[in-house]
């Protein structure tokens, strides 16, 4: 199936040392910074539950495509159980042409995966899996606001108008999460991700931020 997300002339973006690039910059390390001190007992609390549930490490981390289509690894709180590798069978590889289809969903809320554990849906739900992902903001991976990293797999797929959306840094959260989260499919992903790229202003970022708090509190889209 090939992709139907028009590709569009981009439009001039305030690079990385404008004005705008070094507030948003200096913003994401404050308050990561400020978020990783007043959450420490969620943490601490987080990481003894998942020990305690399944034992093994507390975190997972992923290889995921950052800015530019440069790799970063990425960290979450681990959500599904220890397994030995050979157990897996869930890897997918992917070998589109055309772009990533439209209609693909990388994962569905109403699909709950065997391995998740208690603590992993609850954490899911609440996107708490995700609060590690501070310190790949402060290491300058990510952005608090952005597009979501995408693994490789599926960005090695790209096609020239899927990629705009690596133009930026990924976030931990960002407009399509908040129209939508894992609801909606990679084309209308693609299509919400592509209007931040195209519209980036700090305004925005703040307007993202809160309508993330909404979307956490009612767990609505989780997976």
């Amino acid at each position: 199936m090939e992709n139907s997300v028009v590709q569009k002339k981009p439009v001039p973006r305030p690079s990385g040392r404008s004005f705008q690039g070094v507030v948003k910059r200096s913003l994401d390390i404050i308050l990561s910074v400020i978020l990783l001190m007043v959450l420490t007992p969620v943490y601490v609390l987080i990481a003894a539950a998942i020990y305690i549930e399944d034992g093994g490490p507390v975190l997972f981390r992923q290889t995921r495509t950052g800015k530019d289509e440069k790799l970063f690894r990425m960290y979450k709180f681990r959500s599904m159980r220890v397994v030995m590798k050979e157990e897996r069978s869930d890897g997918k590889m992917y070998s589109w042409t055309n772009g990533v289809p439209d209609d693909f969903v990388f994962k569905s809320c109403s699909e709950w995966h065997p391995d998740v554990t208690r603590v992993g849906r609850f954490i899911r739900k609440f996107s708490l899996d995700e609060l590690p992902q501070l310190v790949n903001v402060l290491k300058g991976e990510m952005s608090v606001i952005g597009p979501r990293p995408e693994v490789p797999e599926i960005t090695d797929c790209y096609s020239a108008a899927q990629k705009r959306r690596l133009e930026v840094k990924p976030g931990i959260t960002g407009w399509a999460q908040v129209n939508g989260r894992s609801e909606i499919n990679h084309g209308q992903k693609v299509h919400f991700d592509n209007h931040y790229v195209d519209h980036l202003s700090l305004k925005m970022d703040v307007k993202i931020f809160f309508l993330t708090i909404l979307q956490v509190l009612k767990g609505k889209g989780a997976v």
